[in-house]
C-alpha cells in the first residue's frame, strides 16, 4: 500500500534478495529523521514493480539479485521515471560496472561495508543532484572515471565518423563546460553548440551530456 508523501520525508525502497539485510537496512534508515521506508523487493524485477507503483524518491538496489540483477533494474527505474534516484548497494564491484551502472541511470555505488554514516551522506548526495561512488560525492564525475585511462598505453583512437570541430566540442563537455562557455571559446552562436551537439548524439547513439562524456572517455575519444 503506497504511503502518503509528506514534504520533509525522503521515501525510500530497498531491494535485496537476503532477507535479514533488508530488515537490517530498514532499521538502519528508520533511525536518520527525514527518512522514509515505503517498501521492500526481494529481486530486481519486484524492485521495478514496487518503484513505478510507490514512486519513491530514492532505490537502494543490490547489485546481484534473482531474475533482475541491479544494473537491470537500475535501467528500467531511470526509463521509467526521472525523479527517482537509485543506488546500488554492493559487497564488490569493478570500476567497469561503475560505469556501466552510471551509464544505466544510477546516481550512487556504495559498498556494504561502509559505515552508516558514509550511506546517509550518500542518500542526501543524490538527493541533492550529486554523485556518490565509494567513499564521497564525486562533483567532477568525469574526472574520476577517466583516472584510469591516464595510464593506459596511447592507442590509434576510432573517430566514429566525428569531424575535427565535433571533436573539439566533445572535449570541451568532457571537461564541463555549458554551451554558453563552449560558444564564447570557438567564437559561435549557442544555436550551432546545440546543432553541433545533436549531430555528435545522432552518430554515437547518445542521448545527454553524461552518456557523451562517459563515451568519449570509454573509447578514448579525448585525451586523458
Amino acid at each position: 500500500m503506497t504511503k502518503p508523501r509528506t514534504t520533509s520525508s525522503i521515501r525510500i525502497l530497498i531491494a535485496d534478495d537476503h532477507e535479514i539485510f533488508r530488515a537490517g537496512l530498514r532499521k538502519l534508515l528508520e533511525t536518520q529523521p527525514g527518512f522514509e521506508i515505503v517498501g521492500e523487493a526481494a529481486d530486481g524485477a519486484e524492485a521495478t514493480s514496487l518503484a513505478r507503483t510507490l514512486a519513491p524518491d530514492l532505490v537502494l538496489l543490490d547489485l546481484a539479485m534473482p531474475r533482475m540483477t541491479g544494473l537491470e533494474a537500475v535501467r528500467d527505474i531511470a526509463a521509467a521515471s526521472a525523479a527517482c534516484r537509485a543506488v546500488l548497494l554492493t559487497a564488490a564491484i569493478e570500476r567497469p560496472q561503475i560505469v556501466e551502472a552510471l551509464q544505466h541511470g544510477a546516481r550512487g555505488v556504495v559498498l556494504k561495508e561502509a559505515a552508516a554514516g558514509l550511506l546517509f551522506k550518500c542518500v542526501y548526495s543524490v538527493m541533492k543532484g550529486e554523485y556518490w561512488v565509494g567513499r564521497e560525492s564525486v562533483a567532477d564525475l568525469v574526472q574520476y572515471i577517466r583516472q584510469p585511462a591516464q595510464t593506459r598505453t596511447a592507442a590509434p583512437r576510432r573517430t566514429f565518423g566525428i569531424t575535427p570541430r565535433e571533436m573539439q566540442v566533445i572535449a570541451t563537455v568532457v571537461a564541463g563546460c555549458p554551451n554558453k562557455e563552449i560558444a564564447q571559446q570557438f567564437s559561435i552562436s549557442e544555436d550551432t553548440v546545440k546543432h553541433h551537439l545533436s549531430n555528435i548524439f545522432d552518430k554515437l547513439g547518445v542521448s545527454n551530456r553524461l552518456e557523451l562524456a562517459l563515451f568519449a572517455i570509454n573509447n578514448e575519444l579525448v585525451a586523458g
